[in-house]
């Protein structure tokens, strides 16, 4: 198994991403940004004897495209989150189930990952999600409907949400 490590930079309709990549799958997604450097300033811990790849992203570069334009979709690239610890683990595939234009509560989250106390602890997951938007952490939301915490911050967040057809408070937190 190859652990070689491959990176993209790409501008989209919310600005420059950038992506990293191993043989296993995407290993992390950066947030829209306003320029290149921010991106690879993002990304430059992990950067180290990476290889320049715009080929090995077109399709995700392609499906963020469709996805940022509206045209709701489930993306379904491999994940490579080795390394990551196992409640993590739990919490973005819990996170992933949340179905496209659709919100829950950190609680509802905490639940589905078999404890409905860790609250807290579903937050730092899913400020440590490696893959926004392939994980969909920006639909996960307060138990009272309003925006929390985001690392691209509460503006892409709710941008996010919008594309999505989601005003935050009409959500299914009950579910």
């Amino acid at each position: 198994m190859s652990n070689t490590l491959y990176f993209d930079l790409f501008n989209t309709t919310l600005g420059w991403m950038g992506a990293l990549g191993s043989e296993q799958g995407l290993r992390k997604l950066v947030f829209p940004k306003t320029s290149p450097e921010e991106v690879v300033k993002d990304l430059k811990a992990n950067l180290v004897g990476a290889i320049a790849s715009t080929e090995k992203f077109v399709d995700l570069r392609e499906r963020l495209d469709l996805y940022f334009s509206g045209s709701l979709q489930k993306f379904e690239d491999p994940i490579d989150l080795s390394g990551a610890p196992a409640f993590f683990l739990n919490a973005w595939e819990a996170c992933k189930s949340i179905p496209v234009g659709e919100v829950r509560s950190y609680k509802w989250l905490a639940e589905k990952t078999g404890n409905g106390k860790a609250v807290r602890a579903v937050g730092l997951a899913m400020s440590r999600n490696p893959v926004p938007i392939i994980i969909p952490c920006h639909r996960v939301i307060g138990s009272n409907g309003r925006l929390h915490g985001y690392g691209g911050g509460l503006t892409m967040k709710q941008r996010l949400l919008e594309i999505e057809g989601v005003t935050p408070i009409q959500s299914h937190l009950g579910l």
